[in-house]
């Protein structure tokens, strides 16, 4: 195995167990004698070792700042079954906090659930691979190289760990490194059953459930994986809150937030959102859970603009949810972010009627939470409304953060109480 030498001193990090190697603590690399080329080939396995000798683990070799992901501290190579292990302690941990539920529960209308996040990447000790699973079918992303060369194992260990997958789709065209040099397929089933393949290719009948809602995951062509697992306790929130109130549900996607509002009591839902796609789902979601339904309303609008028009119009809101896509991808982008923040949340707080409630969320992790926070308390500012913070929101239990990796704390949100 080829075998990359750190500078002195650079050991440190691995040694507190985070899980990356940046490319400027190489001191060398030694290729292994069966090598060819001149370097390493992105996403190979390759052993890290201290200036001292010292093994410091296994990982995946990649090509940019981050140079090698760790997979295995302490170690030379994967032990035997990683993958199986690792994915089956990833499920173990969601069975054990209540996510992974069996079919006999799902008379229990709000309570069944076989909508949850598998595999969060650092925080499953799994770098580079997220992994989602609605129904019988995971869908699986990888953000590395050395994910999408180990993909068929990792597919196998999941049908063998995980009893109610029965497919996985792969969908990494978006993810991997746009620069690196991989003729393989980006996307398709990796394990498919003869039930999937009897199954619409327009994937018309790809449901599953969410504490009891019905949602159609369009895994094929839609964002992500298909749908934001992540906002889940959240949306549960605003159905608690959402009973007898008008409700604005900005940049909706599929409409998750709308559903849980209508099912806790709206009076009304406005589900906003810029892709007409995206609001053809909404549409077939809230048929599908409330067919009698005449109380939603869905719109294809810019942000902004829609925000705009209905201030000129004199419209407000008991409840407004903002849950923007990330404004920042990445650190160059957060001054420009942090004033798209200030000024979505000003508009929606204009909006709000006395009393009112704004769900607010950044997704964007190059933002921290203080950040986000002081971006919403200037737009309040700027409105001159009084503000109370009810709830300070973040991910679910499903996309954990490791502990050495403070880098995973990504969803941030708050539930503020507008005068």
């Amino acid at each position: 195995m080829t075998t990359i030498f750190l500078k002195p001193h650079k050991e440190e990090s691995l040694k507190r167990y985070h899980p990356w190697v940046f490319s400027g603590a190489i001191a060398r690399v030694v290729l292994d004698a069966a090598h060819k080329a001149a370097a390493p080939e992105e996403g190979e396995l390759v052993c890290v070792r201290s200036a001292a000798n010292e093994v410091l683990g296994v990982g995946h070799w990649q090509v940019g700042s981050i140079a090698v992901r760790i997979l295995e501290f302490g170690a030379e190579e994967l032990p035997k079954d990683f993958w199986k292990a690792r994915i089956r302690a990833a499920y173990e941990m969601r069975k054990s906090v209540g996510l992974v539920q069996v079919e006999s529960q799902k008379s229990k209308e709000k309570s069944y659930n076989d909508t949850y996040r598998l595999v969060h990447g650092e925080g499953d000790w799994l770098p580079g691979l997220i992994v989602d699973v609605y129904a019988d079918t995971a869908v699986v992303q990888a953000h590395s190289v050395g994910m999408h060369v180990s993909r068929k194992e990792i597919a196998e260990a999941i049908v063998k760990e995980v009893p109610q997958v029965k497919n996985v789709y792969y969908k990494s065209d978006d993810t991997l490194p746009f620069k690196a040099d991989i003729s393989e397929p980006k996307v398709g089933y990796l394990v498919e059953s003869r039930k999937t393949k009897d199954r619409s290719a327009q994937s018309d009948e790809f449901w599953s459930t969410e504490n009891g809602l019905s949602f159609r995951i369009d895994w094929l062509r839609g964002q992500k994986t298909g749908f934001f697992v992540d906002q889940r306790e959240n949306r549960a929130l605003v159905e608690r809150y959402a009973k007898d109130k008008d409700v604005l549900n900005m940049f909706c996607y599929t409409g998750g937030f709308s559903l849980y509002a209508l099912r806790g009591g709206a009076k009304s839902v406005d589900s906003v959102d810029v892709s007409q796609k995206a609001i053809d789902l909404v549409n077939v979601n809230v048929a599908k859970n409330f067919p009698e339904a005449t109380n939603h309303t869905a719109v294809a609008a810019d942000a902004f603009d829609y925000l705009s028009q209905q201030k000129a119009e004199g419209k407000t809101y008991d409840l407004i949810i903002l849950d923007p896509p990330a404004f920042a991808k990445h650190r160059d982008a957060v001054k420009n972010a942090l004033r798209g923040y200030q000024r979505i949340n000003a508009k929606a707080i204009e909006m709000i009627r006395k009393g009112g409630i704004l769900f607010t969320f950044s997704c964007s992790q190059a933002v921290d939470k203080e950040a986000f926070r002081l971006a919403v308390f200037s737009a309040a500012a700027q409105v001159g409304r009084k503000v109370r913070i009810l709830h300070q929101l973040h991910q679910p239990q499903d996309h954990p953060i490791n502990i050495y990796h403070p880098e995973g704390e990504y969803l941030k949100g708050l539930v503020l109480y507008v005068e």
